[in-house]
């Protein structure tokens, strides 16, 4: 019973000085003041450390010094139920920093003789002794306890001072620097236990086995014990069974004692019992084989018990008879009982009886909980003697047919004041059909009313109890139920009490064995402080029923009475809700009901106290609510071997990843039978079990499932039918692995050899599971024994054997381990002498493979050198050869050394057979070769099939292969670089029959490489594949396009606009299901089919479109359709806001009013210009929708034009032709349409900038028209000139000289003919020379016309124009007559008649005159005057008719000679009368 005290009495203050009574501030200053403390009780203080302060203050000396209180005080013994005292209890307060440890009965009484104890004895005697009336608190008492505690942590000090000053500190108590390490051999093998001890004065060591000193005289040969330089060893020779045990090492000397454990087990190869049994629970302390009575005991074990098989229900009792050598009267072994390794205590269950040579265990009521391995163990002074037999127990008969047999070992995992959580095991047999279910029942200790707890069957083999009542006891049971009835109920589970965990520790109290320890309570509590925050709040437990939650209480101890509320949120959200809401619960651990199934929850802890409640711990993470727990899966393959006549032993291969694996149940049939019975009832933990109580000579085959809390897993695959037939000279054929060969040696040094071979040609039954090395000295030619060299298999083909001895030679065998067991060993190696090597070059590469043979090609793997020389191995060079080709044939493969250890070698010849090796190098060269591989052909085998790269729909990456020719225990095996994949966090290997895959988790750059699979026991089906940067970036495209499937677009959204000016939104999507559907998003929201909008889905075409009517300002935004067809979406968007949108807006309307427009007569084409080639301009417009009565009236400035022309409404076409435009004919032209209909109106301005470009076009035509530049030349000098159709005044015309516009001047001019447009050079001369051109202006690039004026065409020119001015000049200087004269004179006879001409000519030329072409001289009657040179008269004076006749006048000049010529008719004037009438 423990010294602590309820909570509610403990309302003391803490320790603080000022509580200190007088007396012992006497006691104080005494101590520091005395002397008495000195260097002569130092040494003897150092043997005390810390301990001292514990045991001067042990409840010993309580209750012979403290007064006697007037009410019970707490002790400070820790005592057990039969009050026996099995440590101490000491108080720990917050301010103090003692450590805390036990002390022997030897060392007590060493530290009471000490000075330093004697002196603490008579002051805190004469102290004590004076408080004894004062103290009658427990307050009181407590404080004065921190008193002492205080005091002594100061005494220590002052001791620990002189420590340091006095010589005797060097001594110290024995340390282990290096402990004993446990080991696990195999039988007949020698192990040795070694151990490093410190201390001064030298310890003495001592070696114990099972508590019993070992005596190497005793047992000659059988142990060796060493000690050299504080290194000691034991070391057992040849261990056998009975060497299992605990071994101890004692180190002993003056200052104290102190203990080291190991532990060695001896295993066996081979046989029924595996199992290790518990080392005697009763030390046996003597030396030797003395026991008490001086003689050594001789157990054997007869008429044993063999494997028995009983029913549920049944009485069973299992005896042996023990047989004890010498027989001494009533002399008693101690006998025990073991299942399953566990020790046995009677029970109404289970009657053990001892008649002195006999010992009986009686089963009383057999459940299959009985079932498992029954050991005797008989235990006397000399040793022990055991002997196994396993029981089975099987089902009782259904009450129901077909009903399921019942659950087993019911019992309770957690306890609570409202709640018991129970759990059972699943039973071996369903009955037929799967088990639905179970129900739990309870019932109330004292009671046989049984009450059945769920009402729907629960199949998680867990179920927390609920409305139990707190205080009261209960029992429970379970029942299985299937479609044919409920099972029978289980065996009972011990009695549990409903309530909460703390006061059930405290009515139980503390009772423990002797440990020497110290059992170390809390503090007190301390008053009016609210607790902390609880920490490290865990889910340990989730289910759908429920939720367990376990945290550490505050750090900060001594709070009073400290209870916690437990809340929980939902997660996603922050609203906490209090689970216990009335009354908090006092045990750091609490199970949650009624939560959602589904749901994620976090969940929260309160302290509380009478002080107030606490700040929330830290929440936890989500929690789900469900089952987490899943199914195991089915164990892999499954061997069995032959045993006895009755007995067959099957190993199986465990679940992949089970979690809180129960055990796997064993089924057995006889083949053709189809009849399945069960080989155990109980699950065994194990991989490996014994079936019993089979036929003789039967064929049988088995299969496997695990169990586990979430039900039972599928079977395994059956085994190979196996004949039950005692092993002994009829085994199975080939179980275990033949011999390996090609034992090479790799590395030597001084003291160990690393070794090499080759796989063994056939490898069993089963997977090789590793290698056992044997080794034997070879002295002058003659081998010696054989030694173990390792004890736990090796699973490399390579091992270094140590603890060799230099320049000795050895020998070496391997024997090769499979699930059947160690085959036979291998032929002995060749002698090799271990001798350091010292080579600077590298030793041999080992262990070449070859894999993915084919055609052309090969893969060759290889491990480097175990000896690396001299300096690093920095590559490796492959040589090839012809299986049957010379040694000389040897060639290389690279002529680069290659840095990883495989290649693929290529160009290969088809169905030849090679053979390969391979040299390392390093900085000082190239090293030995490796062993030759066997010959492999180059040769692709037939169903050989290549990894295959696939990307699924939800964009999963993975590397497939499939294999046809795989046999019952192939397996695929996955490899990158050629290495073992030992990051399973990037890639998850699944395997289905003939095909395996590799998924790649979370595909990056860390996962490129050259990855491939090999599939064991075929004939080297394997393959690769190399995952490059390029490739792993190909794959993840297309990865992200599965996982995220886009619907594939024709076109993106996109927007027209439709009659009377709708707005259409639409887009085509290349392929869509008729499962796809749409979404019309509008500035995020949803829009839906209404009068505003309309939808339509083509799914045919995958034409999606939605239509308004118009457009307003509130529709201006984003436009989105959204799509989605099962996993695959897309979505394309379009954006109209801004400019975009008011111009579609502007748009729509117009479209709008063009609509009603076109109702009646209306403009197809508005009114246009256009300019004819002959310059003539041309209004048009083209118009529809017209009848007879619908008028068309053109104006210019709003005044009417009358038009001659009748309107073509057939050609629909309305034409006002400008024939030669002006600037008169600027202005704005309109057409009007109207009848009754309506009226339409067409504008056209030429103003301005209209008539400007009208203008320009028609220049453009005139510029188009112009004829190509022409040179001419004239009297005044040389013409440039063009022809144009047509000119406008408008026009503008610029003419350059050698590309420069030309100044005009007098010599040079332009000018305009008609259509002739010129250049004149007046006078030219040579300096005009060069090329001239005429530009036309049109308001765009204009018009060119060009001619070079140079050359001949400027001689020809210039010759023409000196030939023109000549001939102007003699025409201008000719003589020529004037005018003046008339053609016809009529004069009357008598008459005057005078004449003038005018005549010009330089030099003046000479005047003829002519009568009848004969000249006449000027005389009387004919007076001819020729007057300044430019005036001639010719006067009659009076004319007759002899004057009538033909006259002339001829002028001459050097320049030439012209005439004028008159007629004279004279009449008389009676001729004339006459001739009037």
């Amino acid at each position: 019973m423990s010294g602590s005290i309820p909570f509610y009495q403990k309302h003391h203050l803490h320790y603080d000085r000022g509580y200190r009574s007088k007396e012992t501030q006497s006691k104080v200053s005494q101590y520091q003041a005395s002397s008495r403390y000195s260097a002569s009780g130092s040494a003897s203080a150092a043997t005390r450390s810390r301990g001292l302060n514990v045991s001067s203050h042990s409840g010993l000396e309580e209750s012979r010094l403290s007064p006697s209180p007037k009410r019970a005080k707490p002790t400070y013994l820790a005592v057990d139920k039969d009050n026996q005292i099995i440590g101490y209890v000491v108080p720990i307060f917050r301010g103090s920093q003692e450590f805390a440890t036990g002390l022997s009965d030897t060392e007590e009484a060493r530290v009471r003789d000490t000075a330093a104890y004697m002196a603490r004895r008579d002051l805190f005697t004469s102290g004590l002794e004076m408080e004894r009336s004062e103290l009658i608190s427990r307050k009181e008492t407590m404080r004065e306890s921190a008193e002492r505690i205080t005091l002594n942590k100061r005494i220590h000090e002052h001791e620990e001072h002189f420590k340091r000053m006095n010589e005797d500190s060097l001594m110290h108590a024995p340390e282990f620097v290096i402990k004993p390490r446990s080991h696990t051999v195999w039988e007949k093998q020698c192990v040795r236990l070694h151990c490093t001890v410190s201390g001064w004065p030298d310890p003495r060591v001592v070696w114990y086995k099972n508590n019993v000193a070992l005596d190497p005289l005793a047992n000659p040969g059988k142990y060796k014990i060493e000690s050299r330089y504080s290194v000691h060893s034991l070391e057992i020779n040849k261990c056998d069974f009975d060497d299992t045990a605990q071994y101890r090492v004692s180190a002993m000397n003056s200052q104290g004692e102190l203990s080291a454990f190991a532990s060695v087990v001896v295993k066996r190869f081979k046989g029924e019992m595996d199992e290790f049994l518990p080392a005697p629970r009763r030390a046996i302390t003597e030396v030797g084989p003395v026991s008490e009575y001086g003689i050594t005991f001789q157990t054997h074990i007869v008429d044993k018990f063999g494997v028995s098989f009983g029913r549920e229900g049944e009485t069973m009792s299992l005896g042996c008879t023990v047989i004890i050598y010498p027989a001494l009267h009533r002399y008693q072994p101690e006998v025990e009982w073991y299942r399953d390794d566990v020790l046995l205590s009677p029970s109404k269950w289970t009657h053990m009886h001892w008649s002195g040579d006999r010992a009986t265990l009686t089963l009383t009521h057999l459940n299959k909980e009985d079932e498992g391995l029954y050991t005797l163990r008989v235990t006397t002074k000399s040793g022990y003697e055991t002997y196994s037999a396993y029981v089975f127990v099987r089902d009782a008969d259904a009450e129901v047919e077909g009903a399921p047999a019942a659950p087993l070992d019911v019992r309770c995992l957690d306890a609570n004041k409202d709640y018991i959580i129970v759990a059972w095991k699943q039973p071996a047999v369903d009955g037929g059909s799967s088990i639905l279910g179970y129900f739990v029942d309870r019932c109330e200790v004292g009671t046989t009313h049984w009450i059945q707890c769920n009402d729907t069957p629960v199949k998680f083999a867990r179920f927390p109890v609920t409305g139990l009542v707190e205080g009261r006891s209960y029992i429970f049971r379970v029942r299985a139920v299937n479609k044919s009835g409920i099972s029978r109920p289980s065996r009972v589970s011990e009695p549990v009490a409903a309530m909460d965990p703390a006061d059930r520790a405290r009515m139980r109290g503390t009772s423990a064995p002797w440990t020497g320890q110290i059992i170390v309570t809390e503090e007190e509590p301390a008053e009016g402080i609210v607790p902390s925050k609880p920490c490290d709040l865990q889910v340990t437990e989730a289910t759908k029923n429920y939720v367990v939650l376990s945290w550490k209480p505050p750090g900060e101890k001594g709070l009073e009475g400290v209870m916690y509320y437990v809340e929980k949120c939902v997660s996603g959200t922050d609203s906490w809700q209090r689970v216990n809401t009335e009354i908090p619960v006092k045990s750091p651990r609490f199970a949650l009901f009624d939560l959602a199934e589904g749901k994620a929850y976090r969940f929260r802890v309160r302290c509380c106290n009478s002080a107030g409640v606490g700040e929330p711990s830290d929440p936890t993470e989500a929690t789900t609510v469900g089952d987490k727990l899943d199914i195991p899966s089915a164990p892999g393959k499954v061997i069995p071997t032959r045993n006895t006549d009755t007995s067959v032993v099957v190993s199986w291969e465990a679940s992949c990843n089970a979690k809180e694996l129960v055990g796997y149940y064993i089924e057995g049939s006889i083949v053709g039978s189809n009849v399945w019975e069960p080989c155990n009832n109980k699950p065994v933990n194990v991989t490996r079990f014994i079936c019993h109580g089979l036929i003789t000579g039967e064929k049988y085959v088995f299969r496997v499932r695990a169990v586990n809390a979430a039900g039972i897993s599928q079977f395994s695959q059956e085994s190979e039918a196996v004949e039950v037939k005692a092993a002994i000279g009829g085994g199975i054929l080939h179980a275990s692995p033949a011999p390996p060969y090609g034992i090479t040696v790799l590395e030597c040094v001084r003291d160990s050899m690393v070794l090499a071979w080759k796989q063994p040609t056939f490898i069993g039954g089963a997977d090789i599971t590793g290698y056992f090395v044997d080794y034997r000295e070879v002295i002058d030619g003659v081998p010696g024994k054989w030694h173990e060299a390792n004890i736990k298999a090796v699973s490399e083909r390579a091992y270094r054997v140590s603890d060799l001895k230099e320049n000795k030679k050895y020998q070496f065998q391997v024997r090769a381990a499979n699930m059947a067991g160690v085959g036979i060993p291998s032929l002995p190696s060749n002698t090799f002498l271990c001798e350091e090597w010292t080579i600077a070059v590298p030793g041999p590469p080992h262990d070449l493979q070859i894999r993915e043979a084919r055609n052309d090609s090969l893969v060759l793997l290889w491990k480097p050198p175990v000896y690396q020389g001299r300096d690093p191995v920095n590559g490796f060079y492959v040589d090839i050869k012809e299986a049957d080709a010379p040694e000389e044939a040897w060639r290389g493969v690279n002529t680069k050394a290659l840095e990883k250890t495989y290649t693929k070698i290529k160009d290969l010849k088809e169905g030849e057979k090679y053979v390969f090796r391979v040299r390392a190098q390093n900085k000082a060269g190239v090293g030995k070769v490796s062993d030759v591989t066997e010959p492999v052909p180059a040769l692709t085998k037939p169903g050989t099939k290549e990894i295959v790269v696939d990307v699924d729909d939800d964009g999963v990456i993975s590397l497939n292969f499939e294999c046809g020719n795989m046999t019952p225990d192939s397996k695929f095996v996955w490899s990158k670089n050629y290495e073992d994949i030992t990051d399973t966090s990037r890639l998850t290997t699944e395997t289905k029959g003939t095909k395996s895959k590799v998924v790649f988790n979370r595909p990056g750059e860390e996962d490129i490489g050259v990855y491939s699979c090999l599939v064991t026991h075929t004939d080297g089906a394997s393959s690769s594949y190399t995952l490059s940067e390029e490739e792993l970036k190909r794959l993840l495209e297309i990865s992200h396009d599965h996982k995220f499937p886009i619907i594939p677009l024709k076109s993106d959204l996109a927007v027209e606009l439709l009659e009377k000016g709708r707005v259409r939104f639409w887009l085509q999507a290349e392929k869509i299901s008729n499962n796809g559907k749409v979404d019309y998003v509008f500035n995020d929201n949803v829009v839906s089919q209404g009068e505003k909008y309309k939808m339509n889905f083509d799914k045919n075409t995958g034409v999606i479109e939605m239509t308004m009517e118009s457009l307003t300002p509130a529709d201006e935004g984003t436009y989105t359709f959204q799509m989605q067809d099962g996993k695959a979406t897309n979505q394309s968007s379009l954006v109209l806001i801004g400019d975009v949108f008011k111009q579609l807006q502007k748009e729509s309307e117009f479209q709008r009013k063009e609509y009603f427009r076109k109702q009646g007569p209306h403009f197809i084409e508005y009114l246009s210009w256009e300019v004819t080639p002959e310059c003539c301009v041309v209004l048009k417009c083209k118009v529809g929708n017209m009848k007879k009565e619908t008028s068309a009236l053109w104006h210019k400035d709003r005044h009417q034009i009358k038009v001659d022309e009748h309107l073509g409404f057939a050609e629909g076409v309305l034409k006002l032709e400008i024939a030669q435009i002006s600037k008169k004919d600027a202005g704005v032209y309109e057409v009007i349409l109207k009848d009754d209909r309506g009226q339409d109106t067409s504008t056209l301005n030429l103003t301005d900038q209209g008539f400007k470009d009208l203008m320009n076009e028609v220049f453009s035509v005139i510029a188009n028209s112009s004829t190509p530049l022409k040179i001419t030349s004239t009297d005044e000098g040389i013409r440039l000139y063009t022809f144009v159709s047509y000119y406008n005044d408008l026009l503008q015309v610029t003419w350059h000289y050698k590309d420069s516009a030309i100044a005009f001047s007098d010599r040079i001019k332009s000018g305009v003919v008609g259509e002739q447009l010129w250049l004149q050079i007046t006078e030219p001369t040579e300096k005009d020379m060069g090329k001239y051109a005429i530009e036309f202006y049109d308001g765009k690039g204009g018009l060119r016309r060009t001619v070079d004026l140079s050359g001949q065409a400027f001689d020809d020119a210039f010759a023409e124009f000196q030939r023109l001015k000549a001939a102007a000049i003699a025409e201008r200087n000719r003589a020529r007559v004037a005018g003046g004269l008339p053609d016809v004179v009529t004069i009357q006879e008598g008459k005057a008649l005078n004449l003038t001409c005018n005549i010009s000519g330089n030099p003046v030329p000479e005047v003829t005159w002519l009568k009848n072409d004969r000249e006449i001289t000027s005389d009387e009657h004919c007076i001819l005057k020729f007057e300044s040179g430019k005036f001639a008269s010719f006067t009659i004076t009076g004319v007759n008719t002899s004057d009538s006749g033909k006259y002339s006048i001829l002028v001459k000049n050097k320049y030439g000679t012209e005439s004028g010529d008159f007629t004279v008719s004279v009449f008389i004037p009676e001729e004339a009368g006459g001739k009037k009438k």
